[in-house]
């Protein structure tokens, strides 16, 4: 989310002069020091938990707000935030070459994910939309070897693929193993959202990572501004405190926060590896889940955690 390349002469955050780092076209970041990983790992998990909340806020939303109201209002209150920082610190436009990549950006993470998961989690439990969340790290590195041409090698791909197969029994088996018509819904996000962490990922490599989302909820806003008014004037409003907290939450922490640290951690420890620690977000959001909204968990949880775990462990620790 931080400022892209600009035509215009840099400002003291901006980084137009900044270079990619060594192997940032392929992702393998291998060169960069052990503190700098470290703290990308660091920020990419508190991604990770920022985003394993957005459904159980969005339930809590969803208990105000229609679903098109929520989504649109979520964007424009993010890009309120966003636009404000900008602004405040002068950031300069985005270079040209930069903007079609923040297009994906956007479509994908600002108005693709967040609508498509809203309007499955009219009809779907928290626990089977967390089947997307699962299978979101597998179809980012495939996408990101797709578009930046990483080459993981077979043991982080045995492990994502072992560690996202534990993901989707566990979320299938918790909404008791059967489709619903959600499922659309949720494939359709998936995808989506793929395609703006890798292209999000990529971009954060030559800017400033809260820039690359800051400008992408900017940019939606001629689409979210009458969206939301008109939204607004056919959708029921009943506000509660958890509609109002809900809202605040997938506004501020889920569509800014969490991306601001999420990007930052994909351009230090590459998007193969940070998509993996998603791995963990479906868990993490069924606990919110028991914590928030009652529902109850299987004993088959804390086996399911301890597989992820091990998962992770080798995705972080094999050459990817």
């Amino acid at each position: 989310m931080r400022a892209h390349d600009s035509a215009t002469a840099p400002t003291p955050i901006a980084v137009s002069s900044r270079t990619e780092a060594p192997g940032a076209r392929t992702g393998l970041l291998s060169g960069q020091p052990p503190a700098t990983r470290r703290a990308g790992t660091l920020q990419a998990a508190l991604g990770v938990t920022a985003f394993s909340l957005t459904f159980p806020a969005t339930a809590w939303g969803l208990e105000g707000f229609g679903p098109w109201s929520l989504v649109a209002v979520r964007s424009v209150l993010a890009a309120v935030v966003a636009g404000g920082c900008l602004l405040a610190l002068r950031v300069p436009l985005p270079a040209r070459r930069h903007r079609a990549g923040l297009v994906v950006v956007a479509a994908g993470v600002v108005v693709g994910f967040p609508l498509l998961t809203t309007l499955a989690l009219r009809t779907s439990t928290t626990a089977h939309a967390a089947v997307v969340v699962g299978l979101l790290p597998l179809t980012t590195a495939l996408l990101s070897a797709l578009r930046m041409g990483t080459r993981p090698s077979r043991t982080f791909w045995a492990a994502a693929l072992a560690g996202a197969a534990a993901v989707l029994a566990f979320t299938v088996q918790q909404s008791g193993g059967a489709l619903t018509s959600a499922d659309a819904y949720l494939f359709g996000a998936l995808l989506v959202c793929a395609a703006g962490y890798t292209e999000g990922g990529r971009l954060a490599r030559v800017m400033p990572g809260w820039q690359v989302i800051g400008w992408a909820l900017v940019l939606c806003l001629p689409l979210t501004v009458p969206a939301a008014a008109l939204a607004l004037s056919y959708e029921p409003l009943h506000l509660t405190t958890h509609s109002v907290l809900g809202l605040l939450w997938v506004a501020a922490g889920s569509q800014f926060f969490g991306l601001v640290v999420w990007y930052r951690g994909m351009a230090a420890i590459g998007i193969p590896k940070a998509s993996q620690l998603q791995l963990a977000q479906p868990l993490l959001t069924l606990v919110w889940s028991v914590l928030l909204l009652g529902e109850q968990l299987t004993p088959a949880a804390p086996l399911t955690a301890a597989a992820v775990l091990v998962c992770i462990a080798v995705t972080q620790r094999a050459r990817g």
